[in-house]
């Protein structure tokens, strides 16, 4: 006799959740993105420089074996035509990065989540894929970048997200990497490609 849909095992009910992806965006206004990077060609060339790379990277991203989601900053942003039409976009609220973050790990349906920034030129779908599998056999999974942070950030999400996520990272740091590993004690964590970021202005040849 089938069995009725709610008495699937835990595991075939994880195997149903569908993977989601997260860009952390925010409104390309000069003077309000990508300020650092500002300090070095103007803030006008840097949002522009967003702006163009949001055009390029969200059509990359879009892939059928996961959802592609924006975490959109400021709230009032979440609305505005800066984005595709299409895609589904959430505000990010109040807090620093590990505040807004770990918002959106905790307040998203059921299932493996990843996070990544806008500004990772060299992202592919092919990194979200090998991340997504990581999770398969690991509680997280981060992308390293070479300053000592991170382009991505994943959990399994197959337990509630720990109340110590990102208590005492030094965002902005070459720290941020080891704290945030650290406020995941005993988690089983993978460790997949590392990228840059472009924060500043020494970044861009890299990317040219």
């Amino acid at each position: 006799m089938r069995r009725p849909a709610d008495a699937a095992t835990p595991a075939a009910r994880y195997a149903r959740r569908r993977p989601r992806l997260v860009v952390m965006v925010k409104a390309p206004r000069p003077g309000r993105v990508k300020t650092r990077l500002g300090a070095g060609i103007g803030m006008v060339p840097a949002a522009w420089w967003m702006r163009h790379q949001l055009r390029a990277l969200l059509p990359r991203l879009r892939d059928p074996r996961w959802d592609l989601v924006l975490a959109v900053a400021p709230d009032a942003a979440t609305g505005a035509r800066d984005w595709p039409a299409h895609l589904p976009r959430l505000p990010q609220g109040t807090g620093d990065l590990g505040a807004r973050m770990g918002r959106v790990l905790r307040t998203a349906p059921a299932g493996p989540l990843c996070i990544i920034g806008a500004d990772i030129p060299g992202v592919t779908r092919a990194h979200i894929a090998r991340a997504f599998r990581a999770l398969g056999h690991a509680a997280a999974v981060l992308g390293p970048a070479p300053d000592g942070g991170y382009w991505l950030i994943g959990l399994a999400r197959t337990a509630a997200t720990p109340a110590t996520l990102f208590d005492g990272v030094r965002w902005s740091s070459p720290h941020a990497r080891a704290d945030t590993e650290a406020s995941l004690p005993g988690a089983r964590i993978a460790h997949v490609d590392r990228l840059a970021d472009v924060d500043e202005a020494a970044d861009l040849p890299r990317h040219a």
